[in-house]
């Protein structure tokens, strides 16, 4: 199952946290095809129906079942550049 990294999660919950429905609030990947070079991530208020559940640190992941397959073994991290702009990247699990 994807893991977090902690500046994932901070970075989840900071876009989260004026959801409407912060509680549940979460981000969504999605898949636009086959493979990890065609997924997207959005901000969702609620998991699909299909979709699997990641949550760590108060930070909620809901994978569709692609997404779920590409990143199994994957850990997604978050950074910041000069302006205060997210990016999120996906990185291979540590030993």
């Amino acid at each position: 199952m994807l893991t977090l990294t902690a500046n994932a999660a901070q970075a989840i919950r900071d876009l989260t946290a004026t959801a409407p429905e912060p509680s549940q609030s979460g981000i969504r990947i999605s898949s636009q095809g086959e493979g990890a070079n065609s997924l997207t991530l959005t901000l969702a208020t609620a998991p699909e129906p299909a979709d699997a559940v990641v949550e760590a640190e108060g930070a909620r992941v809901y994978l569709d079942p692609v997404a779920a397959t590409v990143l199994e073994d994957k850990s997604l991290d978050a950074g910041a550049d000069a302006q205060g702009s997210v990016s999120f990247l996906v990185t291979e699990k540590e030993a």
